[in-house]
């Protein structure tokens, strides 16, 4: 690892005028997680690095007046994970946390560091997506919100600009009557990032589905929403037989990575498998 400088800023403006001073020759670290490793093996070699340490409102979580989460940039996996508010009323997005990684990750790595990441084999933002989440960016000059769609370029890209931080993710208030699930599959029982993952949102009124949004991830460049499928699903009996052809549009309906992890062919036909046990399994059906 290069010798770099390290900055603190003691707010969000001095932080968005480092940014612009130094453009390219500094990283913004939060947990760090992704960033030390990358640095250690001199893929990157920024001449500075822009703590987020003492930016203590970009910490924690609370409700807003519309029962919605806000979830500081700073928030860590785990303390999703543990939140009781967050189990109790989003407990898709809670379980996904706590499967991110591994337990160290997820204790040091932050929710809004993974996002800036972009990484595209990891957990949040399919999840997020689905549940209709949206990212504030902060800069000298202001704010901006975005969507998860418009917030995720591409590979390793997102639509930050050089000053911005995110400083907050916004996650709606569930309905009485949605409820969801995140899915994902791993190659190997030792791997911690997902080569497949599906989030499902519904909403019912006993066995039919009112409404639906599905993200897949992890299989695709950035996580994706799957329109025709969930159009096919609004105001359906799920049945098995509807869940397998859900399944079977939202697979025809991506485009798959093919690398060493696994070739497209292999993840378009993971994706099919792992979304329609998630839509059998939200709906009280056989999943085999």
């Amino acid at each position: 690892m290069l010798d770099f400088d390290f900055l603190e800023p003691a707010s969000v403006g001095e932080a968005s005028r480092m940014l612009a001073d130094l453009g390219d020759e500094c990283r913004v670290i939060a947990g760090g997680t992704a960033l030390m490793l990358g640095m250690r093996q001199r893929m990157l070699t920024p001449s500075h690095l822009v703590s987020l340490g003492r930016l203590g409102t970009l910490r924690g979580m609370a409700l807003d007046e519309r029962g919605g989460l806000r979830i500081g940039a700073l928030t860590l996996h785990a303390e999703v994970a543990a939140s009781p508010v967050v189990r109790e009323r989003w407990p898709m997005l809670a379980s996904m946390a706590s499967r991110v990684a591994n337990p160290q990750v997820r204790n040091q790595g932050t929710v809004g560091g993974n996002l800036c990441y972009a990484d595209p084999s990891t957990d949040p933002p399919g999840c997020l997506m689905a549940l209709n989440a949206q990212v504030v960016l902060a800069s000298q000059r202001g704010e901006r919100i975005l969507s998860m769609a418009d917030f995720l370029v591409d590979y390793y890209t997102t639509a930050l600009e050089p000053d911005e931080l995110l400083s907050e993710i916004r996650v709606p208030a569930m309905p009485a009557d949605a409820c969801g699930q995140y899915a994902r599959f791993l190659r190997t029982a030792a791997e911690h990032r997902p080569l497949v993952s599906v989030a499902f949102v519904a909403r019912r009124q006993g066995a039919v589905c009112t409404e639906a949004r599905i993200a897949v991830g992890a299989s695709t460049p950035i996580p994706l929403r799957l329109s025709r499928a969930e159009a096919y699903l609004a105001g359906k009996t799920v049945t098995t037989d509807v869940a397998a052809e859900a399944a079977a549009i939202v697979a025809s309906d991506i485009e798959p990575v093919s690398d060493a992890r696994g070739d497209a062919d292999f993840r378009r036909d993971m994706v099919r498998v792992v979304a329609r046990r998630n839509i059998a399994g939200l709906f009280g059906l056989p999943q085999a």
